[in-house]
């Protein structure tokens, strides 16, 4: 049965790496024989200069009927000066929050040929294996009321962190059963000693433990697990967080790596449509160089095989043939420079996407 994929290149480097991972998912389902249909749609800042809004009707319709979607990014200094409500960003929220992607995965694992690039230590980082699940239509980004105002004659900002049970027991039952398939660890972060959203928080997800006797649950403080990733980060396994803490705990999760271009990510719902997308910006200040690195979108499209399309054996090929083009040496330029650095070979993205296919094996 063919299966149909969205392609959301988006602005700045995403232009550049969702063709190049594109490609390497049509060789490698082509090995797997398998029939896939990539359809393009508009998102983002892109889709503010072509036809006005950052998340089109045409693109919204689009994603509802794909098995899954690629995004290559959203955003840049072209728009920073639009009102928040017309911004690139906009179109990204609004694809989460109407396609109900609650679940945002976020793997956090250090290639063994790329511990010199992280600026921890070997020992730190060497064998890293972190997955970070975000809640991600919730929480304070989404919360109402929010704005600005005017109150004793200053202005006032204000937002709204709000979760409610259902949304906290549904996010907590992707990590348990996720972990239960790992090494049987879940940390859940919140800030129970001074928010009330928190202390329900931690309240839901302790009231699951029970049902997940095969999973050791623990709880952490926001802040102190923003240290102990930095401290010692193989004490975790997975964590799960609420929006807000899961966007800044995952950027520091994907940092111990060495390079946010090489880190994936999958926001997924209950059931239905997935998005998949690098944790990496789109980096106009290289856009359209052919230096960016394509893998962390070509292990989001390893993901998008493994939770979207039920092709573990094409997800696998590609994180095998990843491993091999970096065991061989060969670097994109902000991977570039560890301390094996005579054996690297640096790599432009389409270079660097066909290396990756032409080590596919299935």
């Amino acid at each position: 049965m063919k299966q149909k994929i969205l392609s959301l290149a988006g602005d700045g480097i995403g232009q550049e790496v969702v063709p190049v991972s594109l490609e390497v998912l049509k060789a490698v389902t082509s090995l797997a024989g398998r029939d896939i249909e990539i359809v393009h749609g508009l998102v983002g800042g892109d889709a503010i200069d072509k036809v006005g809004s950052p998340l089109p009707d045409e693109t919204l319709s689009l994603a509802r009927e794909t098995d899954a979607i690629l995004l290559g990014g959203v955003g840049g200094p072209k728009w920073d000066d639009l009102p928040t409500q017309e911004r690139p960003e906009r179109g990204l929220l609004g694809l989460r929050q109407s396609l109900g992607l609650y679940a945002n995965l976020r793997p956090a694992l250090v290639s063994p040929a790329l511990v010199g690039s992280s600026s921890l230590k070997h020992e730190i980082v060497n064998n890293l294996d972190i997955l970070i699940i975000r809640e991600l239509t919730g929480g304070i980004y989404f919360g109402e009321p929010r704005g600005t105002d005017v109150r004793n004659n200053e202005r006032v900002g204000f937002n709204t962190l709000i979760y409610s049970e259902s949304e906290i027991e549904r996010i907590a039952r992707t990590a348990f059963e996720l972990a239960e398939k790992r090494n049987g660890k879940l940390c859940s972060v919140d800030k129970a000693n001074v928010l009330e959203v928190s202390q329900l928080w931690r309240e839901v997800v302790e009231s699951l433990s029970s049902q997940y006797p095969a999973v050791q649950l623990s709880h952490m403080y926001v802040d102190n697990a923003a240290m102990q990733l930095v401290r010692n980060p193989k004490q975790f396994d997975v964590v799960v967080t609420g929006n807000m803490f899961g966007d800044i705990l995952s950027d520091i999760a994907a940092m111990l790596t060495g390079s946010l271009g090489m880190l994936p990510s999958a926001s997924l719902a209950g059931s239905g449509v997935g998005l998949f997308e690098p944790v990496h910006g789109t980096a106009p200040d290289i856009a359209g160089e052919n230096v960016a690195n394509p893998i962390a979108t070509i292990l989001s499209v390893a993901m998008m095989c493994k939770y979207s399309l039920d092709l573990p054996d094409c997800a696998e090929s590609i994180e095998n043939a990843v491993n091999a083009v970096l065991d061989e040496g060969f670097r994109s330029a902000d991977i570039a420079g560890s301390e094996e650095s005579k054996k690297e070979t640096i790599l432009g993205c389409v270079e660097m996407g066909e290396k990756i296919i032409s080590a596919l094996a299935i």
